[in-house]
C-alpha cells in the first residue's frame, strides 16, 4: 500500500534509511538535503518505508505544484531492490490530484516511458592513469599545460564562491534568493561532513576559481563551479576536475558531472571520459481540483 506522509508525520530515521540503502540513492533525497533545497516537501510511502517517493511542491495564489528544486537533479522512487515500472506508475497515480501542475525528474534507475534528460557520470574504480588515459586528446593536453603552471590549491570559502559567481556569472541569472540557497546547501552540506570547497590560485594569490563538491560514499557530485576569466582562459576547471579524479580514484565513487543538455558543456564532461546516464522527467497538468 502506498500512502501519502507529510513531512511533519514523516519517520525520518526509516525515510534516510531507505535513501541510504536503496540501489537509487542519490544524496538530493536525504531529509536534510530537502529541508534546505525545498519550499516544502511530503513522501509516498510503500508499506512500512520499503520504498519511497519524495514530492517537493511549492504554493502560489493558493494553487500547488510540484516542482523540482535547484541543486536537485534527481529524485524519483528510491527502493532496496529494482523496482518494476509498474509499480513506479503506481507511485505517480498516488500523487494528490490538487496538485496544479507537475514537474519532477527521476532517477536514472527508474527505468519508465518518459521524456529524457541526460546526466554524465564517470566511474572511478580504476587508477589514476587508466582514467586519464581515457581522457579525450585535447583535454589530456589542457590537463598537462594547467599543471605545468603550479598553481595552488586553496580552502576556498563560500563567500569567495559565490562572489566570484555573481561577478562573472550573470548570465546563469540567479537571484539574491537562489545565492542564499546555495549558500544555505553549501554550509548544510559541509556540516553533514557530505561536501567541500576546493579552490585554485595563481603565484600572486589571486583566486583564478573553484568548485562546491557533494561526497556520499557512493558519488562525488560536481554541484556548482566558477572561474574568472584568466581562470577559464587557464584551464582551472580542468585543474579541478583532475585533482577531485586524481585523489578518488581506485574507490568505488562515481564522479557525477550534474549534467548537461547544453552541447558544450556535454562536450566538456565527455572529454573526461564522461559516460552518458539517461534520466527521465514528468510534466503534466492537473485541472482536477477546479471542479471539486
Amino acid at each position: 500500500m502506498i500512502k501519502y506522509v507529510h513531512r511533519k508525520d514523516l519517520e525520518v530515521d526509516k525515510y534516510n534509511f531507505c535513501i541510504e540503502n536503496s540501489i537509487q540513492s542519490r544524496v538530493y533525497a536525504f531529509s536534510w538535503y530537502l529541508d534546505v533545497v525545498a519550499n516544502h516537501w511530503d513522501v509516498l510511502v510503500l508499506n512500512d518505508y520499503e520504498a519511497v517517493m519524495p514530492i517537493p511542491w511549492k504554493k502560489k495564489y493558493a494553487i500547488k505544484y510540484v516542482t523540482q528544486p535547484y541543486f536537485c537533479q534527481q529524485l524519483g522512487v528510491y527502493s532496496k531492490s529494482i523496482i518494476s515500472e509498474e509499480k513506479i506508475h503506481e507511485f505517480i497515480s498516488c500523487i494528490p490530484k490538487t496538485f496544479f501542475k507537475i514537474f519532477y525528474q527521476f532517477n536514472s534507475l527508474n527505468t519508465i516511458k518518459l521524456n529524457y534528460r541526460t546526466n554524465y557520470i564517470l566511474s572511478l574504480k580504476q587508477n589514476y592513469e587508466i582514467i586519464k588515459a581515457g581522457y579525450r586528446k585535447d583535454r589530456k593536453y589542457r590537463t598537462n599545460q594547467v599543471k605545468k603552471k603550479q598553481f595552488t590549491f586553496i580552502n576556498l570559502s563560500i563567500h569567495e564562491l559565490i562572489n566570484i559567481a555573481k561577478q562573472y556569472y550573470k548570465h546563469i541569472d540567479l537571484s539574491n534568493k537562489d545565492y542564499l540557497l546555495l549558500n544555505n546547501l553549501i554550509s548544510k552540506c559541509i556540516n553533514e561532513n557530505k561536501g567541500f570547497l576546493l579552490g585554485v590560485e595563481d603565484n600572486e594569490s589571486n583566486i583564478l576559481g573553484g568548485a562546491f563538491f557533494v561526497k556520499t560514499n557512493k558519488r562525488i557530485y560536481y554541484l556548482f563551479s566558477v572561474v574568472t576569466p584568466k581562470g577559464k582562459k587557464d584551464n582551472v576547471a580542468t585543474l579541478l576536475i583532475d585533482k577531485i579524479i586524481a585523489e578518488n580514484c581506485n574507490s568505488n565513487l562515481t564522479l557525477d558531472f550534474e549534467g548537461s543538455m547544453i552541447d558544450g558543456i556535454a562536450s566538456f564532461y565527455k572529454s573526461f571520459g564522461g559516460k552518458p546516464e539517461k534520466y527521465g522527467f514528468l510534466k503534466q497538468n492537473n485541472f482536477s481540483f477546479l471542479f471539486k
